[in-house]
Parts: C-alpha cells; structure tokens; sequence
C-alpha cells in the first residue's frame, strides 16, 4: 500500500469511524472475532509474505466496508431531508456503481487527474433540484466528510474532483437552465450549464443581445463567473461578474439565499471570490448587452522571420488602448520554422473581435497598426452568434448547434499559468523570451489585452482586482497527449521554467495571478492551524487587497470552514 493511500485509508476511518462487526459481537474490531493477541499469534506463525498479504487483503476490506458505510449514512440522510426520498438513490452514485466511473470523468477536463493511482470521490452526487442541494450539503457536513462542487470541470487543477482526503463530489451538471428575459435584458442561468448553452439560448431569443463571458463554450457558468469570467468582449463590458445582478446560494445551513438574503458582502464575494469557498451556487441573474447584427474577426500569423518581433512591441502600443470594441488576443507558439529547415522559430497569432464592420476595422488598424497588414479578404462579417463558432476553433464545419454540446471538447494532459503585465516588454526583452521559449520546445503565451471597460471599473467592485495599470495578461499553455509519468515530469518544469524566466517583465508585490486559471504552484493550503496563513500566500496574488475583506466574509458566512479546497479562502 502506497502512503497517500494509506493516509487516504487512515483519513476515511476518521469520517466514518470503526467498522462495528456485522454480527454484533461486542468488540469494536472490523470485520473478524478474533482477539488481538489471538491475530498477532496467526500473523507470527505465516511467512512475511503471506503477512503483507493478508495485511493488505485486511485493509482493503475496511476501506470496502468504510466506503459502503459511506453510502448508506449519506444516502439515509437524503432520504430524511428531501420530500422525495424514494428518488434519492439515482442521484448518487458510489465507487460500486457500475455508472461511477462514466459519471465522474464525463466533466474531469485534465487527464492528468483521471490515471488509476488518483484519489477517487466516496460517492458522486449528482442533484435533479434545489432541495436535493441543500440535503447533500448538510448531509456532508453531519457526516463530516469534504465537498467538491464541479460544474463544468474545466478547473486547471482539478479541485472540483480531486482531492487527497475523503470526499464527495456534487456534481451540478443537470442544473442547465438559461431563461433569457429579452424584454428586460437578462437571463436566469443555472451553475451547471456551459457557456455555449448561454450563447445558444440568448440568441435564440434575439440576434442583437449577448453576454460577455469566455470563448470556450464547454466551461461551467458557476466556475466561471464565480472566478470572475472574461472574454473577447472585456475591452467593452468589462468581465461578466460586472453584469451580475442577482444569484442565488446554498450556504453551510443548507439555506437559499437570494441577494436579498445573502447580503451585499456575500453577493460581492461570489462575483470573483470563488463561490466554493462560500456555499453552492445555485444560479446567477446577469444583465445582457447588446451586439451589432454584424461583426468581424480575422486571424493573422506572423513568424520571427516575417517580423513578428516588431510586431509584437507595436501590438503592445495598440491593443491595450485602441476602440473598444475591438478585442485584440495574441497567441505565441515555437512551431517548426519553414524558411530554416530543422529549426523552431516563434508564431505570433492576432487574433480578433471587432464589434463592427470590416471596412471601419481595415481602417482603423491601417493607422493604428500598420506592422499587421491587415486587408479587407483576410477578414470575416458574420453574426455575433457565428464568431462564438469561429473563436471556439470549431474547424470541422459546426453549425451554432455544436454550441449545446458539452461533449464537444478534447481530454488532454494541460498545466496553465497566468501573469498581469504592466510595462511594455522592450523588443530586447521580447528577443529573449524567444530564446527561452524555442529551447523549452512546447509551452504557448497567450497575451490578452485590457484598457477600455476595464481601466473604468476600481479594483475593489469585485474580488478580481486586476483592473487599471494593467496592460495585458498572460496565459501560459502547455499540453500533452503521452500518458507517462516522465512526460508530465518535463512538461511541468517546462512551464514552470518559462514563469520563473519572466519574472523581470511582469508584476511585482505581488506577482499577480488570474483565479480561474488556477495555479497550485503559487500555495496551497492544508485545512490546518496555519489555514489563514497558507491561503493568505495564494490569496493576496488572486486578490491582492481584497483578500482580507473576502476572509472576513468566509468567516461570517461560514466560520467552521466546512466549504474548503486546496485554495479556498480560508477563515
């Protein structure tokens, strides 16, 4: 037995407590009648073997019997607090269930959380109502056992499915709900439905509404916005917590509390403090904004050898403070270099959104950003609902309906980073970090520019902090297919290398972070007696100045710190 399965092991007796023997005799002594000294005898009289064996064979029996103590416990505290007992066992689905396995990897997104040696959930909840949430939250708490929340599972690090103590996961996958409210401009979308549901259903309802929120329409709405929730419309609308107006939660009670109820310190937490280190949200009320029946996008790539360098240092001049409306990415990527043969050089990809027609666009570059070139032919007019498609990567002629399917997304190994750029990066600076990125050989940067709605927004609206002052972030990218250990070994330190070689170009005191591109390496904490102090580590580069208000309010709404996680605020 490894050790971290056997802590695992020594962590779930301490949730469910001795196993009692089935017959009832008096000892509290799993699983045999045999007096200790009478087992000590049996084990003294077999070969070593037979007793590492048996020891195992023993330990497997408990944790069997401790699991199954689990599921009965959990699934008789539904029954007593649900108005539809008999309907409870469906939802939940143990170790022993022959659905188990389909259900908790059809929202892992990181196969680097899905290998045989990686701690599995107890039990796998899985709620059809409001009232179910709240039996599953206060029957964890009686039974004292840790709950993940997972809505979508595109979590980087796998904290909503993983853990290295006992667990259960309350999958929100069946709340899918997106009511869209044209009239008064806003829709009602539940914490369990993708992004691309969201797309989908407002522009069922109208072409020339929207909702400023992620390009990749497989991630959860309770993550998401919860985390703070950006896309290629944040230049003009800021993130999607600033047009949250409503939510609704399940707190440590087992209570649903409506803004209303909540409080404002509460309903300012959830929007970017991370919902699940304050209860379940059950939903958010977002207020829509408005689309021109026609917009335009363009992809253009340049290489070292065409220049991409100077490219470069003038998009960091453009992008952070051009029209708003015009949302510039840029992806940089060693690739194979087709002018020297056999070696890498860097792509530079712009990538854009342009909440407007093309001529106005061509023109408006020609001036501002001569050093892309950009012509009319290399842009694409379409509906708003169109360039959702096109910037999810949906290369194999999809239609908006790919845009309702959540399994419309490759599983691979990844590991994400993120950075808040200040000053420029000098052509020099630039000229290095190809280098490092060439010798390295796989890890991507993505830059994504500020300015515009989000100079306009204090930093302490919302637990997101990084707002005015800064120019752009960076998204650090890498991702695998091999399955061994050794290839995740070197893609790690891969990335890890680059993060730490750019620490001259980025943020300082703190270096900051982006929640939603969460980032384990930065601290963690253990649930211990230095709780506050380990979170305070992860949480002042999250949240910078706002961590303090975001623990006080942990510690009012939940002072037990029962909603915790490997980077939870702590209280």
């Amino acid at each position: 037995m490894q050790k971290s399965e056997l802590n695992y092991y020594v962590a779930l007796r301490h949730v469910v407590g001795p196993t009692k023997n089935t017959e009832g005799d008096k000892t509290n002594q799993p699983c045999t009648k045999l007096s200790r000294i009478e087992q000590m005898k049996k084990l003294n009289s077999l070969p070593f073997f037979s007793v590492i064996v048996l020891l195992l064979h023993v330990s497997n029996s408990l944790a069997t019997s401790s699991r199954e103590s689990i599921y009965h416990t959990f699934l008789q505290c539904l029954q007593n607090h649900t108005n539809q007992p008999d309907h409870v066992s469906n939802i939940v689905y143990a170790q022993t269930n022959a659905s188990y396995t389909s259900v908790l990897r059809a929202f892992a997104r990181n196969a680097r959380f899905s290998s045989p040696s990686t701690q599995k959930p107890l039990l796998v909840v899985t709620p059809l109502s409001e009232h179910q949430v709240q039996a599953s939250v206060v029957c964890a708490k009686s039974i004292g056992v840790q709950l993940k929340i997972r809505s979508g599972g595109h979590d980087f690090e796998g904290v909503s499915y993983v853990s290295q103590v006992p667990f259960v996961i309350l999958d929100m996958f069946n709340f899918q709900n997106v009511t869209v409210d044209v009239q008064n401009e806003i829709a009602v979308i539940q914490a369990g439905a993708s992004l691309g549901q969201v797309y989908y259903r407002i522009w069922e309802r109208s072409k020339v509404h929207a909702f400023p929120a992620g390009a990749c329409p497989t991630v959860g709405v309770g993550g998401h916005l919860s985390g703070g929730g950006y896309g290629n419309m944040l230049r003009k609308y800021g993130l999607s917590v600033d047009h949250v107006v409503d939510a609704k939660i399940v707190d440590v009670k087992g209570r649903i509390l409506d803004k209303a109820a909540m409080g404002e310190d509460l309903f300012w937490a959830i929007r970017g403090g991370g919902g699940a280190s304050f209860g379940v949200i059950l939903s958010y009320t977002v207020k829509l904004v408005a689309v021109p029946e026609k917009v335009t996008v363009f992809q253009v790539d340049k290489t070292l050898e065409q220049n991409a360098t100077d490219l470069v240092v003038q998009w960091q001049q453009v992008a952070p403070h051009t029209d708003d409306r015009l949302f510039l990415r840029l992806v940089l990527q060693p690739v194979r270099s087709i002018v020297v043969k056999g070696q890498k050089t860097i792509r530079a990809s712009v990538e854009a959104l342009f909440l407007g027609e093309a001529n106005e666009l061509v023109t408006l570059l020609g001036k501002e950003f001569p050093l892309l070139g950009l012509k009319k032919e290399l842009c694409h007019e379409m509906r708003w609902i169109d360039s959702v498609v096109w910037w999810a990567n949906y290369n194999d002629g999809s239609s908006v309906n790919a845009l309702l399917d959540r399994n419309h997304y490759s599983v691979h190994s990844n590991k994400r980073k993120s950075d808040c750029v200040q000053t420029p990066i000098s052509k020099n600076g630039l000229t290095w970090i190809w280098k490092k990125m060439i010798e390295l050989g796989k890890v991507g940067i993505v830059f994504n520019p500020y300015g515009g709605k989000m100079n306009e927004v204090p930093s302490d609206a919302t637990p997101f902090p990084h707002r005015a002052g800064n120019l752009y972030k960076i998204q650090y990218t890498v991702s695998w297919q091999e399955p061994e250990a050794a290839a995740e070994k070197m893609f790690l330190s891969q990335i890890r290398m680059l993060h730490s070689y750019m620490t001259p170009f980025v943020s300082k005191n703190p270096r900051s972070a982006y929640f939603n591109y969460r980032d384990l390496d930065i601290g963690i904490n253990s649930h211990g007696k230095d709780n506050y102090q380990d979170g305070q580590v992860y949480g002042i580069k999250y949240f910078k100045k706002n961590f303090e208000r975001l623990v006080k309010v942990k510690s009012e709404i939940d002072p037990e710190n029962f909603f915790w996680n490997e980077q939870s605020i702590p209280s």
